[in-house]
């Protein structure tokens, strides 16, 4: 029987190269995913308000039309200016001044980029570390996944605000105080799922059949295990991401955050919450709105997400 030269040379349409394939599964499963995504309306809008929330913040520099932290350009007779009134330097401040003569609309977005780098920076280094101590324990086994959980359990037993306080009191004020402090209060649930999906992965066949071979337990965590455990990760992060923006607002509007130099939604509401019996709420309610929007819309996202990786509802 001959072959059909056509069929398999390698100038034929037939024919996939080895790098094409993944290419084309993960663009299928991504597409997949937002299908499956965007059956709920209101984690799209989330999502929507999530970009443009981090497209004006990040561009805060670009878009303010005042850098609130620049006192040359601040103007005492400009303060407790009401919303929507005009300012001495010919713009409107649509949110009104602080006691500063400071934008609030400016300041909010100077605060949201201090917001989402923070939530963004703590939750990525709180994620590696869990990842380490969760597949170190779940592959190694005995004394070892008994010790690194009992500590994981001891400090998922302390609410994470009273670890942030106790923390940012002993390393002091700054980004990066509150970032160390975020990640040492939430690298446990990393960890512990981490933990929990590598454990139920390391008595399959796949990984027995890797862990009888000669490679080193470095490749299997990374290559094997690790791959299968991250959609639950996933989930967690985006949480995590909403409950480290919500903490470092906590520990700011109680002073022991970020400095009065370092744009924050907390200060902010810190600062107006001592007029907030007065007519002057705009002060504190417009920072908190913010805030409010920035963690219901990670929270929405999240849950989506959570909704689509879930295997029970895969069809």
């Amino acid at each position: 029987m001959g072959m059909n030269h056509d069929t398999l040379g390698p100038d034929s349409n037939t024919s996939v190269t080895p790098s094409a394939a993944p290419l084309q599964t993960r663009a299928s499963r991504l597409r997949d995913f937002w299908n499956d995504f965007r059956q709920s309306p209101a984690a799209v809008i989330s999502l929507i308000i999530i970009i443009a929330l981090a497209i004006v913040s990040f561009g805060a520099p670009w878009v303010s039309p005042q850098d609130p932290y620049d006192m040359a350009s601040l103007d005492w007779l400009d303060a407790f200016l009401r919303p929507g009134t005009v300012g001495s330097g010919g713009y409107t401040h649509w949110l009104g001044t602080d006691n500063a003569g400071r934008d609030m609309l400016s300041a909010i977005f100077y605060g949201l980029r201090t917001s989402f780098m923070i939530g963004l920076s703590a939750c990525a280094l709180a994620l590696f570390a869990g990842i380490c101590v969760g597949l170190t324990a779940a592959y190694f086994g005995g004394r070892i996944e008994s010790l690194l959980m009992r500590v994981v359990d001891l400090q998922l037993s302390m609410p994470a605000i009273l670890l942030a306080l106790v923390l940012v009191a002993m390393l002091g004020q700054g980004v990066g105080q509150i970032i160390l402090a975020l990640v040492v209060a939430q690298y446990a649930y990393f960890a512990r799922t981490t933990h929990g999906a590598a454990t139920v992965e390391r008595g399959k066949d796949y990984i027995e059949a890797a862990r009888s071979t000669p490679l080193p337990a470095r490749r299997v965590l990374l290559r094997h295990l690790l791959p299968n455990v991250l959609p639950p990760l996933i989930v967690v992060a985006t949480v995590q991401v909403a409950s480290a923006i919500a903490l470092e607002a906590t520990l700011s509007f109680l002073g022991v955050g970020l400095p009065l130099t370092e744009p924050s939604l907390g200060s902010l509401i810190s600062n107006g919450f001592k007029y907030i019996h007065t007519d002057r709420t705009w002060l504190s309610i417009y920072p908190g709105v913010f805030l409010m929007i920035t963690v219901v819309a990670i929270n929405l996202v999240g849950d989506q997400v959570r909704h689509v990786l879930d295997p029970r509802n895969q069809r």
